[in-house]
């Protein structure tokens, strides 16, 4: 008799129950077929068709009767994993011998207990792998005797891919490659591959970057139809544009952002009202140019952001719009949606209106040119703009009034650095250094955050669909462990029993103000934190304080944005009695799939956080690789079992001191204290301590950077760092690529 293994995998989705072998064995003919029957069984549970439950059972995965739950795998590159249940719940820890040949991101099939070891969390095993994450794998050809092997750059992966001579393609050893995966892991194989792509060498900076967006998975060309539409659209604003708007074009209005930007989505003007500010945030009215379900529409759904690398920008809507017919550009007429707000002298909001609008912007202003008037003094740089001084004065003052009442109510501010990459014609890094961030930024966040929440409260007032974007209260576990870990230091963290007040955690941070643990402080709090996301029902934001908040305000490059804008010009229509019947349809078509739209949008956003991060990543061990055997000053920014990690003070980079390397003494990691203590001399390695550390290394396939220190400096020894040990838990300096900020994101978590 020959067997399928389409009756096989027919009789399991037949029955509620796990089949034991013997049962497979009766229903296809009997003992004659058990060799070939358990042979197509075998093959059946490696390819995770099936799974076998204890009892030799066997069932589909997903059933019932499995006992097991899905879900996708995250793995560290120390080889152990984690899986966050498909149908929500703790996530699994999965030990490294029980990942059995799934990769990180594949979708697997787990069967979990609670661990003994693990003081009752979840721990699981892997019993099958249900849908592979990737099919191709960028990475780095190796040749050697025994045949061609590709690394991937993701470390999570964990593996090499083996490559037959047939199939390399002409790549040479050491260059960066894309594979197509032609053979997954089976037992103790490793998976096969086939070069389909050659990107160049690795100490080219485009291949860098093309690296990273093979990596990620990035969209990074159009395709032609959406070009195509795009092209179609008139380069300059019609008279037919204009009908219903409300004329702005007479209004002093300017675009304020950084020196490289080529995209301006926001525009500002203020008028002084007795003691009143009449505040009018105009954005670039994408909506009117994107129609719903278009090329162009599905092609910024399916990015969900623009991109930012140090370089260049990979950006959600084809450069024609995002730098053409929408962007505003000085002294050309644009389309806006304009949210017009009266503020009192203490920050309250008093009126808000929205509306469709024209706007001709007088300037396109700097950060830089804005400081120098509002900080420096030097009204001089505006001579050509000679009126717009006065006006820049007024938004300093209310921009400083609307902090104090954000701060006032609770909103947390993490005045964290971020580094600037300063490249050079070739592409080469040449300095890192922390970007200056200053009340002209500010001013222009302060204004965003208040059309960002005056929009939400208005749309969400008229019981409407609607996309939030929300922000939920720190986890418990964490905050209590985190309260327990800056006690030793003289800090507190007022808590009511397992929760916290945004107030509280404010009044920390400016407690830690100036001292030598405020980064400590400031990167151990934001760990605490969840991360931001957009949502279909209000979970407010934890944050910002806020009960209602969402992102009106850059919509060239945020597809939420975009959704916002739709909904916002639905709810004026619908508040007018203007709605109709076309109107409510489309009103219907938008809610019904919001849910949707914001987890596809929160999930583009954290990608495109992950692959921002990574260039600059990249950009760093370029630089110092050229600096290996220089010394540095810098301070310890971290300590774990391992040894402590240093950021360098004149530029912007972190490495390892190993503890093997601490040569004048031998070093016990205080696991209780979280510090290094010397076991003669009592010399303890502290968070903020100023040290002195040579370059030895850097190692750009392992992500590291390694220092040796050269000298010491004890600020405090009486007091033991407070560091966890595993290197994932430690307060970390997130090191990211200088971007255009989009507006309305919060101070010091740029993405609110």
């Amino acid at each position: 008799m020959l067997l399928h293994k389409k009756e096989i995998l027919n009789l399991l989705a037949e029955e509620p129950e796990a089949l034991h072998f013997a049962s497979l064995l009766r229903a296809f003919g009997g003992r004659h077929i058990k060799n070939e029957l358990k042979q197509i069984v075998d093959d059946l549970v490696r390819s995770g068709e099936i799974l076998r439950l204890r009892g030799n059972r066997y069932t589909l995965p997903g059933a019932d009767n499995s006992g097991t739950v899905q879900g996708s795998i995250s793995i560290h590159r120390d080889g152990y994993g984690f899986v966050k249940p498909e149908s929500g719940g703790e996530d699994i820890f999965i030990p490294g011998k029980n990942i059995n040949n799934a990769l990180h991101g594949d979708k697997v099939s787990v069967r979990a207990e609670k661990s003994r070891s693990q003081r009752g969390k979840l721990e699981g095993r892997v019993v099958a792998v249900l849908e592979r994450a990737n099919s191709r794998i960028v990475g780095r050809l190796q040749q050697s005797r025994r045949g061609a092997t590709v690394v991937p750059e993701e470390l999570r992966i964990g593996t090499f891919f083996t490559v037959p001579a047939n199939a390399v393609n002409g790549a040479v050893d050491g260059q960066q490659v894309v594979i197509e995966v032609t053979a997954w892991p089976v037992g103790g194989r490793p998976p096969e591959g086939k070069v389909v792509e050659i990107l160049g060498w690795p100490d080219d900076p485009d291949v860098e970057v093309q690296t990273v967006i093979r990596k990620f998975d990035l969209p990074h060309t159009f395709e032609p139809e959406t070009l195509a539409e795009a092209q179609a659209i008139p380069s300059q604003v019609g008279k037919n544009d204009l009908k219903d708007r409300v004329d702005l074009r007479k209004l002093p209005t300017v675009t304020i952002d950084g020196e490289t930007a080529k995209d301006f989505d926001d525009a500002v003007s203020i008028r002084q009202e007795g003691h009143n500010f009449r505040l009018w945030v105009s954005i670039a009215d994408v909506s009117h140019y994107i129609e719903p379900g278009s090329m162009l529409d599905r092609e910024a759904y399916l990015r969900g952001t623009s991109v930012y690398f140090p370089d260049r920008c990979i950006p959600m809507l084809p450069e024609r719009l995002s730098n053409g017919i929408c962007s505003l550009n000085p002294h050309l007429d644009r389309l806006t949606m304009t949210a017009e707000m009266l503020f009192d002298q203490q920050g309250r909001m008093l009126e808000s209106s929205f509306y469709s609008s024209v706007i001709k912007s007088d300037a396109r202003l700097t950060y830089t040119k804005v400081k120098q008037v509002i900080i420096d003094g030097d009204e001089k740089v505006l001579e050509e703009d000679r009126g717009l001084a006065p006006m820049l004065l007024q938004m300093k003052e209310l921009a400083l009034i609307l902090q104090t009442m954000r701060r006032q109510r609770g909103s947390i501010d993490f005045d964290l650095p971020e580094p600037e990459i300063i490249l050079g014609l070739t592409g080469q890094t040449e300095a890192i250094i922390k970007s200056e961030r200053n009340l002209a930024h500010q001013l222009i966040e302060e204004f965003m955050l208040a059309a960002n929440e005056a929009v939400a409260r208005f749309v969400s007032g008229q019981e409407m669909a609607f996309i939030y974007r929300v922000h939920e209260p720190p986890d418990p576990t964490k905050l209590t462990a985190f309260r327990d870990f800056i006690l030793p230091f003289g800090f507190t963290l007022e808590m009511q029993g397992d929760r916290v007040e945004p107030s509280a955690m404010q009044r920390l941070i400016s407690d830690a103000e100036g001292k030598p643990e405020e980064r400590l402080v400031n990167y151990g709090l934001l760990r605490c934190m969840k991360q931001a996301r957009y949502a279909a029902e209000n979970l407010k934001h934890f944050g910002l304080a806020s009960s209602c908040y969402t992102h009106f305000t850059s919509p060239i490059r945020r597809y939420p944005d975009l959704i916002v804008h739709r909904l916002l010009r639905l709810a004026l229509e619908r508040k007018a009695g203007t709605l109709g019947k076309k109107g409510q349809r489309e009103l219907d078509r938008i809610g019904s799939t919001l849910s949707e739209a914001a987890e596809h949008t929160s999930t583009r956003e954290r990608v495109a956080m992950e692959a921002e991060r990574d260039i600059v990543e990249l950009k760093k061990l370029q630089f110092m690789q050229g600096r290996i055997g220089q010394e540095f000053d810098g301070f310890i920014a971290g300590v774990a079992g391992f040894g402590c990690f240093v950021e360098l003070s004149e530029v912007f980079v972190e490495g390892l001191v190993h503890i093997s390397t601490l040569a004048d003494d031998l070093y016990n990691f205080d696991e209780q204290n979280h510090a290094l203590i010397g076991r003669r001399s009592g010399r303890t390695l502290r968070i903020g301590d100023p040290v002195r550390v040579r370059v030895v290394a850097v190692n750009p396939q392992a992500r590291r950077i390694e220092f040796v220190l050269e000298s010491h400096s004890t600020v405090r020894r009486d007091v033991a760092a407070a560091q966890p040990a595993a290197p994932e838990e430690y307060p970390r300096i997130p090191i990211r690529g200088k971007r255009p900020v989009p507006k309305g994101a919060g101070n010091g978590n740029r993405r609110r």
